[in-house]
Formats: structure tokens, C-alpha cells, sequence
């Protein structure tokens, strides 16, 4: 079982051209539990950020929810994140991953975030806003 907080407000996956010069505002001022991550490849950036961040020039996906695993997770560790999506396939609710050195994140479709929060719980999962 894994203890997992529902951060405040919705989040945006985005697509922004490679060599594109990231904003500042992604990086500056950020509130409380905002999360910013973005990946760099050969054939784009990628940033998930609060949809408020999102740059004017991305292509945005649908608005999101932001789940976050509470406690550390080891480095090492191959099932914690399998333990959340899992029950989140099962119940066909889409998911977008992502891993900090601390901790697992995940990103359920707002319109699916009852059904999604829903699944985890019965998989034994303590989901808390």
C-alpha cells in the first residue's frame, strides 16, 4: 500500500519544438506543491507543469490531475510504480508517469480523476488532497 496526495490544481503535458528556449516563468516563483519537470530529446521538449505554466508556443494535451507518492521510493525499488498503474489500466483510465530521485509521480485526465482515485483505493492505495 502506498500513501498518495492529490495536489491542488490541474496540470498541462506539453510539446514544444526542440531548440525551443524554455521560459522563465517555468522555473521562477514556484508555489508551494507546484511540480515542473521537462525532458529534453532529439525530437522535442516535453514539460509537465500547472496548465497556468504552460508555454504560449507548446502543443498542450488535455488538462490533468497531479498524484504524487508520498513517502520516498527507492531508486532500486521496480514495483511501486507498477502497483499504481496497473489498477489505473484496469479501470482504463489513462496515465502519464514521471520519477524524481525522491518519489513517483502520476497524471490522470481531470475527467477521469473519480474513477482514477477510485481504482487506487481498491487496490489498497491511500489517496488524500
Amino acid at each position: 500500500m502506498l500513501d498518495i496526495a492529490l495536489l491542488p490544481g490541474e496540470y498541462a503535458v506539453c510539446r514544444l519544438a526542440a531548440g525551443t528556449t524554455l521560459p522563465y516563468a517555468l522555473s521562477s516563483g514556484l508555489r508551494g506543491a507546484d511540480v515542473v519537470t521537462v525532458s529534453w530529446t532529439s525530437d522535442g521538449i516535453s514539460v509537465i507543469c500547472p496548465t497556468d505554466r504552460a508555454p504560449a508556443q507548446a502543443v498542450v494535451e488535455t488538462t490533468w490531475r497531479c498524484l504524487r507518492v508520498t513517502a520516498p521510493v527507492a531508486l532500486a525499488g521496480t514495483d511501486s510504480l507498477a502497483a499504481l498503474v496497473d489498477p489505473l489500466a484496469e479501470a482504463r483510465v489513462s496515465v502519464v508517469t514521471f520519477s524524481t530521485f525522491d518519489t513517483d509521480y502520476l497524471l490522470v485526465p481531470t475527467v477521469r480523476l473519480t474513477e482514477g482515485t477510485a481504482a487506487l483505493q481498491r487496490a489498497g492505495h491511500r489517496v488524500t488532497s
